[in-house]
């Protein structure tokens, strides 16, 4: 009891990275990143391992190194997982993966999770305890690879599964991103004409003594309006965005009312629509053919959907197949899949290769997306033009009509 209490208080004190440099028993210059509680257990460990350390350093902690994402998640699927097709040892294959990773807050993860697998803990159970970076569907899978003796192969499938989807999340941003940055400019450059170009053409025609164009007139009350409540303006838009972001975060409800919404905006409903498609056959065979239930399956593949809509759809799904439903069937009554995928599907059911009519849905649902990402912004770079041609050609034209009227009159 003592013996496993000391070796707990150990496990729990081993959150302190170093850097070490030595020599291995042959004399070779080895190098390395640890955890270990202070410096001199981990030279003592070093030395059990046969490794003479000549420089241990303490790496801080503070220096964060930037935020874990799900790229970095992505890419030491990967690398984990070439380590083991190459007969390299899980923990060594941790340590190789951690020395060769530039982002102190990814090598502090790794070697978190390394020194758990060290001390007995099964690579799912460690990976469990960071629920931010390895989700449900990541740590049922490894352990499902576990299971069937099989880690190598279903990490292979997890490292392909998340390079897919974080592709898939890349390209649906860039279908985001492009409106929101096209309304940006064009907000931009018309504030910035409403408050430093639109007054020095007011003071100019002030010495004039005539009326001016209505037009010209709307213009430089909007431009007096903008300079004297700008401020209280800019407040009101910046307090509605954190509000907007606030509950977005916080209200389910919200987040199924926007989700239900961008599935029916012209040009970007499709998209995401495919996207969720594309979500929803990659997840359902990554499960599958790592030989995970359908009904078990169906629960993380309604949360990788990554749109509240499909999700409740797929959990409807789970509930008709558990009763004995078809899964073809099951999705022909949500009404949100397009017969081909249907169809597909219902091939793979009878042939009982589910796992791969589903990949094959996926690819070509990830194909569609990207040539939709692509057609939209070849669309939207000509709209770009007119949007801004539009704003700053208008202000132009209502600044400039007193002195056509004014040529016509001479």
């Amino acid at each position: 009891m003592a013996q496993a209490a000391t070796a707990s208080i150990k496990a729990i004190k081993r959150d302190i990275p170093f850097a070490w440099e030595g020599r291995d028993k042959r004399g070779a210059r080895i190098k390395g990143k640890s955890l270990a509680p202070d410096e001199q257990a981990l030279r003592a460990e070093l030395r059990r391992q046969g490794v003479a350390p000549t420089r241990v350093r303490k790496q801080s902690q503070g220096r964060k190194g930037g935020k874990v994402n799900a790229g970095d998640i992505a890419i030491f699927s990967r690398q984990l997982s070439t380590m083991l097709a190459a007969g390299i040892p899980l923990v060594q294959g941790f340590e190789i993966v951690a020395n060769g990773n530039d982002k102190p807050s990814m090598q502090k993860l790794i070697l978190d999770i390394k020194a758990d697998v060290e001390g007995g803990t099964s690579l799912h159970e460690a990976l469990a305890k960071h629920p931010l970076y390895f989700d449900d569907l990541y740590v049922n899978l490894v352990e499902a690879g576990e299971q069937a003796g099989a880690l190598e192969s279903l990490l292979d499938k997890v490292a392909t599964y998340k390079e897919k989807t974080e592709a898939l999340k890349k390209k649906v941003k860039k279908a985001l991103f492009y409106p929101t940055a096209v309304l940006g400019v064009a907000v931009i450059v018309t504030v910035i004409l409403l408050i430093f170009v639109i007054p020095e053409f007011e003071n100019l025609y002030k010495g004039f003594g005539a009326d001016l164009p209505a037009f010209t007139q709307f213009v430089i009350g909007l431009s007096k309006f903008v300079q004297h409540d700008g401020v209280f303006i800019a407040m009101v838009v910046g307090a509605a965005i954190w509000g907007f972001i606030y509950f977005k975060k916080r209200s389910r409800a919200m987040r199924e009312f926007l989700d239900r919404l961008t599935l029916r905006v012209p040009i970007i409903g499709p998209i995401m629509r495919k996207a969720a498609i594309a979500r929803y056959a990659r997840t359902l065979s990554t499960m599958f053919s790592a030989g995970v239930p359908l009904v078990e399956a169906l629960d993380s593949v309604a949360g990788a959907t990554g749109n509240i809509v499909y999700e409740k759809g797929v959990l409807a799904m789970r509930d008709e197949v558990a009763t004995g439903q078809r899964l073809q069937r099951a999705m022909e009554n949500t009404g949100l899949f397009p017969n081909m995928v249907n169809q597909m599907i219902a091939v793979g059911e009878e042939s009982g290769s589910l796992d791969e009519m589903s990949a094959k849905v996926a690819t070509f649902y990830e194909a569609e997306v990207d040539n939709a990402v692509d057609a939209m912004s070849s669309l939207l770079e000509p709209l770009i033009m007119v949007i801004l041609g539009v704003l700053v050609g208008g202000l132009v034209i209502a600044m400039y009509l007193p002195i056509f009227k004014l040529a016509a009159v001479i």
